[in-house]
């Protein structure tokens, strides 16, 4: 799925996500303003990753067959805005890393990293969730970011793996230092 990808979204959620979308960009053609509208996958970073959730006792690892998303670490983020903002580089873009992969792969490898391990599997269909986190789960999504790269960013963390090895060896999954 890339940005030329016509939104097909199931949630209530991301149906308003994609009338915003449309609204900014109308304002920029109307007012001839660049308007970059930012896709965002999973975010994670300092203090908000799955090593804090396992530290915590509160990670959970929920399976839901065939879903995977994409994740981005919040140095990225930060990254393409800079990029975006430079260049004044309007549309629609995917921030997103390299690997899609289910909820529960990341949980799983970032216990590995801690050695520790993992919570124990929950099939989606038994799990205890909010509507928030259920309506998450409803959706699947496997996203390109080939558009961000043509237009020149490179990645400080291209894929989950490589960022939470990263984190975990340098201390900043715990502090923005």
């Amino acid at each position: 799925m890339d940005e030329e990808t016509p939104p097909n979204p199931s949630s209530e959620r991301s149906k308003q996500r994609v009338v915003a979308e449309n609204a900014w960009l109308k304002f920029g053609a109307d007012h001839d303003v660049p308007v970059s509208v930012l896709r965002l996958s999973g975010i994670y970073g300092p203090r908000r990753n799955q090593f804090m959730a396992l530290k915590a006792g509160r990670a959970r690892r929920i399976v839901k067959e065939g879903q995977v998303f994409n994740r981005i670490h919040v140095a990225d983020i930060a990254g393409v805005l800079d990029l975006l903002g430079s260049q004044k580089l309007p549309g629609v873009w995917n921030v997103t890393d390299d690997l899609p992969a289910p909820a529960e792969k990341v949980v799983e490898y970032c216990a590995s990293l801690m050695k520790v391990d993992p919570p124990e599997a929950i099939a989606f269909e038994n799990a205890t969730m909010t509507p928030m986190a259920r309506s998450f789960y409803g959706e699947s999504k496997r996203v390109s970011n080939a558009k961000i790269k043509n237009a020149g960013y490179q990645f400080k963390y291209p894929n989950y793996e490589q960022s939470f090895a990263s984190m975990w060896e340098d201390g900043s999954w715990m502090d923005d230092n």
